[in-house]
Formats: structure tokens, sequence, C-alpha cells
């Protein structure tokens, strides 16, 4: 697990990190001071887990969880004070942001970092799934012009394009997308 502590005190970032290595031992964590060093960590590399100690120098921190939660694939953790808490849960639990009041419970701070780990894990096997599912559509697509230029340049109709296409796939023990790109180059299409 790969996770980023954003807070502006080196107290409140050793305490948080400290917690997440007790939570979680293989655990790669990085700091940040300030929410636009944050982004910048977010934006540029893989992050599973962003834990936000609010506020921060630069801004409430908010602005923050909201963009990782809407930008990357991360989880969103944040640390407010006691009086925010009802008021930040109620605003963020529909963002998909999880919040933990300060002081932070060690149980309480578990129970968000188990759930954010699960979030994390299905968000990132939909993810996966989904772009799995715009390949294959490409792949339709790319399958698809290619019958059409059968249809346009040798004068088969669909069914003998799409029997065209899979048949020189068996031939050549290729996959029915290579043959199709082969025959695009081909027709020049």
């Amino acid at each position: 697990m790969r996770a980023l502590v954003v807070s502006s005190t080196q107290k409140g970032c050793e305490s948080l990190c400290s917690l997440i290595r007790e939570y979680e031992g293989s655990v790669s964590i990085t700091h940040a001071s300030s929410a636009n060093e944050a982004r910048r960590i977010v934006l540029d590399s893989e992050v599973d887990l962003v834990v936000v100690n609010a506020p921060l120098a630069d801004e409430s921190g908010e602005e923050l969880a909201i963009m990782v939660t809407e930008q990357s694939l991360a989880t969103s953790i944040l640390v407010v004070k006691t009086e925010y808490f009802e008021q930040s849960q109620a605003m963020f639990s529909s963002r998909g942001i999880l919040v933990v009041s300060k002081p932070v419970i060690r149980q309480m701070f578990f129970q968000a970092l188990s759930l954010g780990i699960s979030l994390r894990s299905r968000l990132g096997a939909m993810h996966n799934e989904n772009e799995k599912l715009h390949r294959k559509i490409e792949e339709i697509k790319l399958i698809d012009r290619a019958k059409w230029a059968l249809i346009e340049r040798l004068g088969m109709d669909e069914a003998q394009a799409h029997r065209h296409i899979e048949k020189m796939a068996m031939d050549l023990r290729k996959s029915s997308y290579e043959v199709a790109s082969s025959i695009l180059k081909t027709y020049q299409m």
C-alpha cells in the first residue's frame, strides 16, 4: 500500500504515520506539508490512501480531500477537529471521503483505514474492469471498420466479411483484432 500523509505539523504527521504503520506493516508513506505539494504527489504518482490532517497551512484540507477522490483512485481520509466532525461527515461522506475526528482514537482510525483500504480495492477492481471493457469496445469498432472495408472493396456482405476475418485469424493463428488491423492497413482505412 502507498499512503500520503498531509499535515502542516510534524507532530500530526508523525502520529498519523505511526498509526498507519501499526495497522499496515508493509506500507510506503510519503509526507506533504501543504495542499499544493500533496496535489502534485497525487497527480504525479500512484497513491492508494491520502490522509489529510485538517486544517493545512495553505487551505482547510477539504478541497484537497475532494480533489483526491475526484481525480484519483486513492481513498481520502479527512481528520478534523471534533467540533467540525458531524458537519464534515454530513458534507463529505456522499463524496466518498472518510472523516475522523481529533483527537484521533486508535480504534476509530483503524476502522477508517480498514474501510478505506476496502474501498480502494473495490474501486481498483472496477477501474480495471472498465479499462478492459473500453479495450474490447475499441477492438469491436476496429473489426467493424475492417468488415466495412471488405464490404466496400471486395463486395462482400457483412456475414461474409465476418467469416473472412475469422477464417484468416484461425489460418494465421492471430486474433481477429490483428487481422482487422492488417486489413485496414491494406486498404489504407
